[in-house]
């Protein structure tokens, strides 16, 4: 399964210019997978949060849908919509557009304007189950360890990342492929309004950087036979235990004998 991670800019409060822009990428991309930046429908930017969204009903989704079915491409498009979440939005060739997943850990800034989602969500492609997430997420180790734990070997994440971040970001998404024995494929958002860093990147199930982003894609194949290598030479996800019992407490004097 080749997968396409994609690495652009989307313009504030122009959806039909971002939508354009996602039907272009996904005729380069010729992927089996397309995974989308955070909010890259809508921008990410406090102004439109607070104003008009795209509706629920998806009807504005037409053109990528079109684009979905002629490149024959599963599409991961992430949007802030007018119910109050941030959503990815998965596109099959000639499929309903399914409201697939719900932003879960919701970053500080986004608190005033959507609510958390109430579950996790995945698909499954050319017999590989993919997990959704999509970017404050992957800060939760547990976010990718309950994927993995139903049977996810990928997990895709749709993100936005402020300046200064790149470090945390690739620690973040390195650290959830390793500890899991995992393929992560991680869609960063560029540009405006907050010069966005981009980085999008595919890591193997060790947590090495397979595939980084040239000309607005990071492109690599999938293959489950890594995953289960991955976690028989790695046995942390083999050998993690399902409760650690209770924790024992004690307060100590800290005083020091002259």
């Amino acid at each position: 399964m080749r997968v396409a991670a994609v690495e652009a800019e989307a313009l504030p409060g122009e959806v039909e210019r971002n939508l354009e822009a996602a039907v272009r990428l996904i005729a380069r991309a010729r992927a089996d997978l397309i995974v989308f930046p955070e909010a890259f429908v809508t921008g990410y930017d406090d102004a439109v949060f607070r104003g008009a969204l795209p509706s629920d009903d998806l009807a504005w989704v037409e053109p990528v849908q079109r684009a979905a079915d002629e490149c024959g491409s599963v599409v991961v498009l992430n949007t802030a919509l007018q119910r109050g979440t941030l959503t990815n939005v998965v596109l099959a060739p000639r499929a309903e557009p399914w409201l697939a997943y719900d932003k879960q850990h919701i970053y500080a800034l986004e608190r005033e304007h959507f609510t958390p989602g109430e579950r996790g969500a995945s698909f499954t492609l050319a017999g590989i189950e993919c997990a959704l997430s999509i970017c404050y997420d992957a800060n939760f180790p547990e976010h990718a360890a309950a994927a993995a734990a139903d049977g996810a070997l990928v997990y895709l994440a749709s993100g936005a990342y402020f300046p200064g971040g790149e470090t945390r970001r690739d620690l973040h998404y390195g650290s959830r492929a390793l500890d899991n024995g995992m393929y992560v494929v991680f869609a960063g958002l560029l540009g405006a309004p907050h010069d966005f860093i981009g980085g999008s990147a595919i890591f193997d199930p060790l947590g090495n950087k397979i595939a980084t982003a040239r000309d607005g894609l990071a492109i690599a194949d999938i293959d489950p036979a890594q995953v289960h290598a991955a976690r028989d030479s790695q046995r942390m996800w083999a050998d993690r235990r399902p409760t650690l019992g209770p924790r024992v407490r004690r307060v100590l004097d800290s005083s020091t004998r002259g």
